[in-house]
């Protein structure tokens, strides 16, 4: 039997015709099941720390059903997804007995999801469990809110860490009054020294344009906690040992090293949804930052961050089989491979494209962007690629957040390529989800300017100074 999660799109993108959107897939999975008349509930609840949970409920098949091998396939990626999406010590599967046990088993440190697995219980610092359970037995959620960000008075440092270049800003009373991009290769690096110092040389050059610091915020991909750098891409060449001595408290010392003044650090694309809600002047705004790396972000409807970690780069957007694999986690079809600097480069050789292999991979996207800007017809079908992606993922995005706009930032969004990428997204949207039209608006910076070095100076509002 075919399976029902394996939907063709009408809008095929030009270099990649397999692209089963999980949009699609889920779309025809809830109305099959509830066609069937024989569905039975699921609940997913995800607890965090401190109390903090989220639940997660629908319907699926039954363990009688000839579609059941759909309902495990769709509970594993949602699972997945929601993990990401919330984040999650504890995992209580609430449905039929033998799927609480499947789940159990691919997040065991043999399983197929043990990366995720390990991810999360040193984020959390626990180890990670699953919990068969009934319906009833899930606990019932409850999510805090953050508020932080919008504090522009003073003289500010915003700093963004990004995977090829750093970005630094110097904010006098709510005005970029100096910016700067440096490259740097934080990845491949062994020694934390090498990061240090390059954040330490880009404060202190924002500095230099100041009277005084009176406050940094940071916005760097990756989890933190309480300032603590739990799981980070930037800090994967570092050994483990090194990583628990010198970079956990990194920007602790860093901290202490600028007299104590308030700092604070966030997900770069909780930055990213934070920079659109102060430029929006409302909440409920997801910010997807196309870099190195896809970043998300998330500001509630009251204008809150929360405590989900919002790392959709491990978030399954294509349910294709054969979909592209992410280098770090082993997965497939998830959102690093189709909304990056990567995605770019992997659709550049799938479309023909030749790109110098010794070029680092943010001068491989400058290529490709050159080679649009010439008028090369293999660009533009990249772009037009990750634009389609985009418009599939958006609706999968509207199942698990609530928001109505959706901003789009990042290295990959730059110049002619980021206009294709919103005209496609915007027209699967319209063509194939017309109801979602009216509910959610697209924003794209118009000034480049404002899309490279803009969640640096969002990054700035993010600490309140102590009067």
């Amino acid at each position: 039997m075919s399976s029902i999660l394996l939907v063709e799109p009408r809008f095929k993108p030009p270099i990649h015709p397999g692209f089963r959107p999980a949009s699609l897939g889920n779309r025809a999975f809830h109305a099959a099941v509830s066609k069937s008349g024989c569905g039975v509930p699921l609940v997913i609840g995800l607890e965090r720390t401190g109390g903090s949970r989220s639940v997660f409920r629908t319907e699926i098949f039954p363990e009688s059903s000839p579609n059941w091998p759909d309902s495990i396939r769709f509970t594993e990626r949602t699972v997945k997804f929601l993990l990401w999406q919330k984040g999650g010590a504890t995992i209580t599967i609430g449905g039929p007995d033998s799927l609480g046990r499947i789940i159990k088993d691919a997040y065991s440190p043999h399983g197929e999801r043990a990366f995720d697995a390990g991810l999360m219980g040193r984020i959390y610092e626990r180890p990670f469990a699953v919990i068969p359970a009934t319906p009833e037995q899930v606990p019932p959620a409850n999510e805090p809110s953050i508020k932080k960000g919008g504090h522009l008075d003073g003289c500010r440092i915003g700093f963004d860490a990004g995977a090829s270049d750093r970005k630094v800003a110097a904010v006098m009373d709510g005005k970029a009054v100096y910016s700067e991009e440096v490259v740097w290769h934080p990845r491949d690096q062994k020694d934390p020294a090498y990061h240090f110092d390059g954040i330490m040389a880009a404060l202190k050059s924002a500095a230099s344009h100041l009277p005084r610091v009176d406050a940094i915020g940071v916005s760097s991909a990756g989890v933190y906690v309480n300032n603590r750098i739990m799981v980070a891409s930037l800090f994967r060449g570092v050994p483990p040992d090194l990583f628990e001595s010198r970079v956990k408290g990194m920007f602790l010392e860093i901290q202490k090293s600028w007299n104590g003044i308030p700092l604070e650090v966030v997900n770069d694309g909780d930055v990213t949804a934070l920079a659109g809600a102060m430029s929006l002047k409302e909440g409920a705004v997801l910010g997807i930052a196309m870099g190195s790396s896809e970043a998300a972000g998330y500001v509630s409807p009251s204008g809150t961050l929360t405590d989900w970690l919002s790392e959709l780069a491990f978030g399954p957007v294509d349910y294709d089989p054969g979909a592209p694999i992410d280098e770090w986690s082993r997965d497939s079809g998830v959102g690093s491979q189709y909304f990056s600097q990567q995605a770019a480069i992997r659709l550049a050789e799938w479309a023909g494209l030749p790109v110098d292999p010794g070029l680092t991979p943010a001068e491989k996207l400058k290529f490709i962007q050159d080679a649009l800007e010439s008028g090369d017809k293999r660009a533009a079908a990249i772009f037009e690629s990750i634009g389609i992606y985009l418009g599939y993922a958006v609706p999968h995005y509207a199942e698990f957040y609530d928001f109505r706009h959706l901003l789009v930032l990042g290295r990959v969004t730059s110049g002619r390529g980021g206009e294709l990428v919103m005209e496609n997204a915007r027209r699967v949207l319209s063509e194939e989800f017309p109801g979602l039209v009216s509910r959610i608006s697209f924003h794209l910076p118009e000034e480049e300017s404002e899309r490279r070095v803009g969640q640096a100076i969002a990054a700035a509002s993010l600490p309140e100074t102590v009067r």
